[in-house]
């Protein structure tokens, strides 16, 4: 019974270390977004952060799908109305989610989305920002996605302000982000 006790308690863990990857700690306020940033545009072209930013910076709303998350898909509708108001102020909004290029462009292209919707398939960015959801197992259709969050970075790639909620139904108003960037001066 000895092997047998030890063998119960460590099963569950191996277990777990095979269906989770190892968690990044979460980006944190100040901290410079991790070197390398990529992922494909919703025509499947490879774009970086500073490709994609505006004249002082870039706002990044991570969300979980524009397939099958309805409030994701609200809330990138909902972004449309603050886009003229940031890029105003010099900030551009983009969108990254681990669908895939087509899935974004038929999404944007439905919804009249002007701003870019970038594919971060294998979730890499997600990951590197320490912000995936972790509830999805692998295999699970929703492994992957990642926590609802925005990110204001300036133009040097320092997060200045996030938000990051532990209800993915909750996500900031076009006002609170409108009133953070307009902190930032």
């Amino acid at each position: 019974m000895r092997f047998i006790t030890p063998f119960l308690f460590a099963a569950p863990v191996a277990f777990a270390a095979m269906t989770f990857p190892a968690a990044a700690a979460e980006i944190a306020t100040g901290a410079k977004m991790p070197a390398g940033f990529a992922a494909k545009d919703a025509a499947g072209k490879p774009r970086t952060l500073a490709s994609v930013a505006g004249k002082k910076g870039t706002i990044l709303v991570l969300f979980r799908s524009a397939k099958w998350c309805p409030y994701c898909q609200a809330q990138l509708k909902e972004l449309k109305a603050a886009q003229a108001e940031l890029g105003a102020r010099g900030y551009n909004i983009v969108g990254l989610s681990y669908d895939a290029p087509e899935t974004l462009a038929a999404f944007a292209s439905k919804t009249g989305i002007s701003y870019p919707l970038l594919s971060d398939e294998k979730s890499a960015m997600i990951d590197a920002l320490g912000l995936r959801d972790p509830a999805y197992a692998a295999g699970s259709f929703a492994a992957g996605v990642p926590k609802s969050s925005a990110l204001i970075i300036d133009k040097s790639g320092v997060v200045r302000w996030k938000s990051v909620a532990t209800d993915y139904k909750v996500r900031p108003q076009n006002g609170a982000i409108i009133a953070a960037v307009d902190a930032l001066k």
